[in-house]
């Protein structure tokens, strides 16, 4: 059976238990709008792009495989799949991602899936977590079949295309139907879960590294219901509260970006949404050291400080002077084992 059959295959498997997926209105806030599918919009298998929107969307709580990215990777992987994934592995010291087969099959599936839709509904999370990092929209897509709305995302984990991605936190609306979609596709061993197939084949790993992140997360969420000095700085309105919080002390929360180095100090960078950045400043490099924070860059940390506005000529920014280690909590990965 040629690839491309297969997911013909898993997508028949999947529309089985579609009415388990559908959901009532969108509550106020949480609802991006309905739209119609862009010609050409199902860009991967967690990605799309939709008409009435200026960037596409990511797909919330899938993180499925890599298509190949030109002609010599495909040709590679086509040639001897398990030496092209160990030299993919042996680059990076966490689990890779890397174009493969089952990342076409994940692309084509969402083809199929999305094939003659014409509305597609976006909802989210959280009302305040609107974009990521690179600008992208932030939903879950849902769509209209035989009179019922479907999730796709939850179907993509069903059809074995994408494990429950938990990597940015756990899902607060669909938490339970995709874990349950996912116990379903491993137990059928679909996609990802058949040892035969070619793939990343480290999702035990993978999932043990995404969640001890999402639960650090978590703990992070539950002190904010409790304590108004805690600002995620994923929350699209994370600038307007860190300003209206000038002078006091805060706990912020983000994935580490660049860390640079300079004569008299370093400069940490955690992610905000749409390219900005929240600095965290050094000036004990020894502090910085410490604080063990340059080992956990794209993981997320939390900072305790006071919100300090810096200004020279037309720059002006607000951040936070670390002067002791015990301002930075990272989370237990299991790498650090």
């Amino acid at each position: 059976m040629t690839w491309i059959g297969y997911v013909c295959l898993l997508s028949a498997l999947a529309s089985c238990d579609r009415a388990a997926t559908a959901e009532a209105p969108s509550s106020p806030g949480l609802e991006l709008g309905t739209f119609a599918l862009a010609d050409k919009g199902v860009i991967d298998g967690d990605t799309i792009r939709v008409r009435g929107l200026d960037e596409s969307v990511r797909l919330l709580s899938l993180d499925t495989e890599e298509v190949f990215h030109g002609e010599r990777e495909r040709g590679e992987a086509e040639r001897d799949f398990d030496a092209y994934r160990e030299r993919k592995r042996a680059e990076s010291a966490r689990p890779p991602k890397f174009g493969s087969p089952l990342g076409e099959a994940a692309a084509e599936f969402a083809r199929d899936f999305f094939k003659g839709v014409e509305s597609v509904r976006l909802v989210r999370d959280n009302p305040k977590e609107i974009y990521g990092h690179f600008g992208r929209y932030l939903a879950y897509a849902l769509v209209e079949k035989s009179g019922a709305w479907v999730n796709y995302n939850v179907e993509c984990v069903r059809a074995g295309m994408s494990p429950y991605f938990t990597k940015y936190g756990y899902s607060e609306r669909f938490h339970e139907a995709l874990v349950n979609a996912e116990a379903e596709a491993r137990k059928a061993k679909r996609g990802i879960w058949n040892r035969k197939a070619r793939g990343y084949g480290d999702y035990d790993e993978r999932a043990a590294w995404w969640n001890a992140r999402a639960k650090f997360i978590q703990a992070f969420e539950r002190d904010g219901v409790a304590d108004a000095q805690r600002v995620s700085l994923g929350d699209d309105d994370a600038s307007a509260r860190l300003e209206a919080k000038l002078g006091t002390e805060v706990s912020v929360m983000s994935t580490l970006g660049s860390i640079r180095h300079f004569k008299g100090l370093v400069r940490v960078e955690l992610d905000m949404p749409r390219k900005q950045v929240f600095p965290i400043i050094f000036f004990d490099k020894e502090v910085f050291r410490q604080s063990r924070i340059e080992g956990f860059r794209s993981e997320p940390v939390r900072v305790r400080g006071r919100i300090e506005r810096y200004e020279k000529g037309d720059y002006r920014t607000l951040q936070i002077v670390v002067r002791d280690p015990s301002q930075v909590t990272l989370p237990r990965l299991p790498f650090d084992d």
